[in-house]
């Protein structure tokens, strides 16, 4: 009896023959007798042509079968990018493929990924999908980036996400803060031109204004730091104790000068700088203190002495005053009698007298002489 075969119109047949390919079978009915050594493999063409452990070149002598088929080769250097009716399908790596072109339409974007970079016609929907074939950098919109292909510099990147294919070639990225930075120096010591040693602390804020130049001086913030270091010392060490801390102000605008005399050679600017704090060994502060205290105490001494003298002129212009004028001498004594009343709780008057004569006698009269 005839073994029947039927394949339908999103399939083709493979014809074998002891083995060995003969010819492809269109839509159809078939019947093989039943000792024949014919075989017949259905494949759908909705996917990828293979076949399990047979190589694609068993194939590719037959002409029809090639004008349905689309084979690609992809090279040890390559990533090819399928798409199936204009949607993104999958990639290829290095080997040997072929895909249906009958009832859907197969195109392929060819990449060399001996050029790192990903063909500007892939867009960013598609390169999220590539992620596993990809190294991914990101430049923050506060920054910017330096490209290196085997550690030679190729350009300068704008804020923004780069895709490299993940190849022959080390690509990497480094990025640059161009925001407002800030240098700090804590616990610094130095020694003044008096032989104190003294700690400072001093800040500075910096904006880096060529990257490429940061990036070519290797450990960028410990060499600023350095120079900082040495430019304070070079003025602290002129100055005697007291000299420095009256010039605080001073020494900033002083380190501020020297710093951007040197901003073209390291690429960067600086804003601002300022003494935090000076920060003096335990005895040389009592003796500030002390002295301080000295001083204090004797413009305290003289501020006294001046109101003292003051007061005492006061009271002899008053004295030579009541001394040319009677009524004004008896207004001050009623002044004095009101401020003695004011303490007194009682009164008991004795005598037949009344209480103006009282008073009078309390109060005595002034002799004329």
């Amino acid at each position: 009896m005839f073994k029947k075969i039927t394949i339908q119109a999103d399939e083709r047949g493979l014809l074998f023959r002891r083995g060995s390919y003969l010819k492809v079978l269109q839509p159809g009915v078939y019947r093989l007798a039943p000792w024949s050594e014919d075989k017949v493999e259905i494949v759908s063409i909705m996917k990828p042509f293979v076949l399990p452990e047979k190589e694609l070149s068993l194939f590719t002598h037959d002409s029809e079968l090639l004008r349905e088929l689309e084979v690609v080769q992809v090279e040890d250097h390559e990533y090819v990018l399928r798409f199936e009716d204009g949607k993104f399908a999958g990639l290829l790596t290095p080997g040997s493929y072929a895909f249906w072109q009958v009832l859907k339409k197969h195109t392929f974007v060819r990449a060399d990924i001996r050029q790192p970079e990903l063909p500007s016609g892939v867009n960013a929907a598609v390169r999220t999908k590539l992620a596993p074939y990809c190294q991914i950098f990101e430049v923050g919109h506060h920054e910017t980036g330096a490209l290196y292909y085997n550690h030679e510099l190729q350009q300068e990147l704008k804020p923004g996400k780069y895709y490299f294919w993940k190849g022959p070639v080390a690509v990497s990225v480094k990025t640059v803060d161009l925001r407002q930075l800030q240098l700090d120096m804590t616990g610094q010591e130095m020694m003044t031109e008096d032989k104190v040693t003294l700690r400072l602390n001093f800040v500075c804020q910096y904006r880096i204004v060529q990257p490429l130049r940061v990036l070519a001086i290797k450990s960028f913030e410990e060499q600023l730091y350095i120079q900082l270091q040495l430019i304070l010392r070079e003025y602290v060490g002129t100055l005697k104790l007291d000299e420095l801390l009256r010039m605080k102000q001073e020494l900033a605008a002083f380190a501020l000068t020297r710093l951007n005399e040197k901003s073209e050679e390291i690429g960067a600017v600086f804003l601002t700088a300022g003494v935090k704090d000076i920060i003096l060994p335990g005895e040389v502060k009592d003796i500030l203190n002390t002295v301080l205290l000295a001083e204090k105490k004797a413009q305290a001494t003289v501020i006294t002495r001046r109101e003292e003298t003051a007061s005492t002129r006061s009271l002899l212009n008053t004295a030579k005053l009541m001394d040319e004028n009677q009524t004004l001498y008896r207004l001050k004594e009623l002044e004095f009698l009101e401020k003695i009343c004011e303490k007194i709780g009682t009164i008991s008057l004795t005598g037949g007298n009344n209480l103006l004569e009282q008073l009078n006698t309390l109060l005595g009269e002034k002799k004329t002489g």
